[in-house]
């Protein structure tokens, strides 16, 4: 079965046995929900299944509680690694919608300059995701998620159609 990362533990929080978490996924909100059960990886290694007792936000990142973890003790060892859902976790999305996987390592076409490189990460912000492009030559582009600058994804022929507007490049 294949997984997918929807965050990152990064520390601890508190000595009730809190973790904070780098969300890498689409849909926070409803991955780390009271009840989300998420697979608990150290690198390629699954340890275990956990259930979010409760979460919040703090200055960005996610402070998660899990069921049955109760002291810092019994999480400290948690920092680094990733947590993950199981490909038949996975919601039908509509059309036009994509999940992260889908996107990054897509080739980024320009209208005008032809292929300029590749996906390799997103940011989600606020109004817009951006996608983040590896342009071969140690540099990276930053493209916002807006229909004037992503003009077509198609997945099946592993691309991005953009048009790039003056002085982002």
């Amino acid at each position: 079965m294949e997984y997918f990362n929807v965050g990152k533990i990064v520390n601890t929080q508190g000595l009730r046995g809190e973790i904070k978490v780098i969300s890498q996924t689409d849909f926070p909100e409803e991955r780390f929900a009271s009840g989300s059960i998420l697979d608990l990886f150290n690198g390629d290694q699954k340890v275990q299944q956990v259930v979010i007792k409760h979460s919040r936000i703090n200055k960005g990142t996610y402070i998660l509680k899990l069921e049955n973890f109760d002291s810092i003790n019994e999480v400290e060892k948690f920092k680094g690694y990733s947590l993950k859902i199981a490909e038949d976790q996975l919601d039908e999305l509509e059309e036009g919608q994509f999940y992260f996987h889908e996107i990054i390592g897509l080739k980024v076409i320009d209208q005008q300059r032809g292929e300029i490189g590749s996906i390799k990460d997103i940011l989600p912000y606020g109004a817009n995701d951006v996608w983040v492009v590896d342009t071969g030559n140690g540099k990276e582009l930053l493209l916002p998620y807006i229909k004037s600058v992503i003009l077509k994804v198609n997945t099946d022929q592993n691309e991005v159609l953009v048009d790039i507007p003056e002085g982002l490049e």
